[in-house]
């Protein structure tokens, strides 16, 4: 169903919502004093430390991580997109989930962008019928069939695949879609058109045949075209559009959802024409990741569809490089159960030309011997030091150690170690000193500020926005002048506090589309190291202290200018109040 979700649907299916009825129904929780805990369902352990507060309805593993509300639990256990996990809590509780337009500057602009998008998805569904009946009707459509039968492909698998053909002339676009100036504009837009430097506009796809790049909803969002006869490039994308954004998407996942729900693997081969001729011998598991690294984002897409994702690619440097950067990309995914495997083709070989040459049960033996990700990360380090020398040794540490540190918590990272251990003759506690350092490089450290633990209190008690002592704070704008880093975030987090009484899973959801989230999330899992009693006296105390940091910072400011004869007369009066607070403190018993 296309439209934007009213947040102030999300937050009230929040509100009603108890996430430890959630959590309960899929993991079975135990009361532990205030909270409930269990084994965590998101990484293998023995003792539980997945930890769920029904007063802050947050969710928190100590052991992997693993945080948020609602919401994300529906996502993580159940592997759901964030629009299929309101779905599903919505209908968990007999809600029907409303639709809407996104707000803009206003009212008439939102619509006029959700219109423009719903345009764009029509016109690409209606280039690709013009794709398809090119290849029927065009007078070069013979050489394209032709073509397409030495590759091995049927009719019905073109079909299927709605393939089709980009005419040879320089405007058969242009002239079919491009009537009017404003059709134009869209279609340079969309990128089906290019402008040169004489503003001479012509079909950027010329005689190609054409792949339909489907999103996860099915709607067309660009294209693939291959040259037939010698050229270059040999494949042309479609460019960065504001439908189609090549490091999110991946051709033929639409069409694996649609074959199975929860496949047991999907394996990533680098070209369209690999993905068709795959599923010609019914192997319906295969995606392209659209000519680039396959990203974080394509690889987490995966690992929320199924376990076991593997990455088939050419034996030449350049597909080993590109299976290198997937699996830096994929360490921080793979969370316990998570598998990441790896095959690499013969030379000559991709997957098109073998399956047609040894058929479906030769193909897929070779997926099931792949080589797991631990096997491919120690060979490729292995080959770039000698490891008969004690250098060597060592740069294989501080080369493995910053992966490893990459990786969740969990029995895979433990094994990972070990084997680093055994392959390095090192003690197990020196080798977790080099990842904990390892650790410390490569994950951003929440240094503990008066900001950042007025922030973390707030976020995970804010119920302190409703006391008399914010809000008479807040009135007087007891922050306006402080422009300390994180102060300006901590005002909004007291608004919102203020306005309403909020769980933690309600102030962070208002935050979810923001740059700052993530950080939020993170400070809503802090370990205050104070007790429940002492969280209100705590909050004060960490304001009063930037509030006095404030002020000795301005007086230093203004007493430098001072120094050099640059305070207006303004200045001379705030900083001999500044001078009377501060000796005020001072002496104060």
């Amino acid at each position: 169903m296309a439209g934007h979700i009213p947040r102030e649907f999300i937050d009230d299916l929040l509100a009603r919502t108890d996430i430890v009825e959630v959590v309960d129904s899929r993991v079975r929780l135990k009361k532990a004093g205030k909270n409930y805990g269990a084994c965590c369902p998101f990484h293998n352990e023995k003792t539980p430390s997945f930890t769920v507060s029904q007063d802050k309805q947050f969710y928190h593993c100590f052991g992997c991580g693993a945080h948020g509300n609602a919401i994300d639990f529906i996502m993580e256990y159940e592997r759901l997109e964030f629009v299929d996990a309101i779905d599903e809590l919505a209908g968990q509780m007999g809600l029907e989930v409303p639709r809407e337009q996104r707000s803009g500057k206003s009212p008439q602009a939102k619509q006029a962008s959700a219109e423009q998008k719903r345009d764009g998805y029509e016109l690409m569904e209606q280039l690709a019928r013009f794709y398809q009946a090119q290849l029927r009707q065009n007078p070069n459509s013979k050489k394209v069939v032709e073509y397409l039968k030495q590759r091995g492909l049927s009719g019905e698998t073109a079909r299927d695949w709605e393939i089709g053909y980009a005419p040879a002339d320089w405007d058969g676009v242009f002239k079919a879609f491009g009537h009017t100036a404003q059709q134009q504009e869209q279609l340079l837009s969309l990128g089906m058109l290019i402008e040169n430097d004489n503003k001479r506009r012509y079909d950027r796809f010329r005689d190609r045949v054409m792949f339909p790049i489907r999103d996860k909803r099915g709607r067309v969002i660009g294209f693939g075209g291959r040259i037939i006869d010698d050229g270059t490039p040999k494949y042309l994308n479609s460019p960065e559009t504001p439908l189609f954004h090549k490091g999110l998407e991946l051709y033929g996942l639409f069409q694996v959802k649609e074959a199975e729900r929860k496949p047991k693997q999907v394996v990533i081969v680098e070209g369209y024409m690999d993905v068709v001729a795959l599923s010609q011998y019914e192997i319906n598991y295969a995606v392209a990741s659209l000519g680039t690294a396959t990203s974080r984002e394509q690889l987490q897409t995966l690992f929320r569809l199924t376990d076991k994702v593997v990455c088939c690619y050419d034996g030449d440097r350049a597909g080993r490089e590109a299976a290198w950067r997937a699996l830096e990309n994929a360490l921080p995914l793979l969370k316990d159960g998570i598998q990441l495997r790896f095959v690499f083709l013969p030379d000559g070989e991709d997957p098109d030309s073998l399956v047609q040459a040894q058929g479906k049960a030769a193909f897929e033996q070779i997926i099931d011997d792949a080589q797991p990700m631990a096997d491919f990360l120690f060979q490729q380090l292995t080959a770039r030091v000698d490891m008969e020398q004690q250098e060597g040794r060592a740069k294989f540490a501080n080369l493995a150690a910053p992966l490893i540190s990459k990786m969740p918590d969990g029995i895979m990272r433990e094994m990972m170690t070990d084997r680093l251990c055994q392959r390095l003759a090192m003690p197990r506690a020196k080798l977790e000193r080099l990842l904990e350092d390892a650790d410390k490089k490569t994950q951003p450290q929440h240094k503990r500020t008066p900001v950042r633990t007025a922030i973390a209190t707030l976020l995970q008690h804010p119920e302190l926005g409703q006391t008399e002592q914010v809000k008479a704070l807040h009135g007087i704008d007891a922050f306006a002048d402080i422009t300390m880093p994180g102060v300006p975030l901590l005002k909004r987090l007291i608004e919102q506090t203020i306005a309403e009484p909020l769980t933690t899973a309600r102030l962070l959801e208002r935050w979810r589309e923001t740059p700052e989230y993530s950080s939020l999330a993170k400070l809503a899992s802090w370990e205050l190291h104070v007790d429940e009693e002492s969280c209100e006296p705590h909050f004060f105390d960490t304001l009063e202290k930037l509030l006095n940091m404030f002020v000795e910072q301005r007086t230093e400011l203004l007493l430098a200018r001072a120094r050099e004869n640059r305070l207006s007369a303004e200045e001379k009066q705030e900083l001999q109040q500044l001078l009377r607070e501060r000796q005020q403190i001072e002496t104060t018993p």
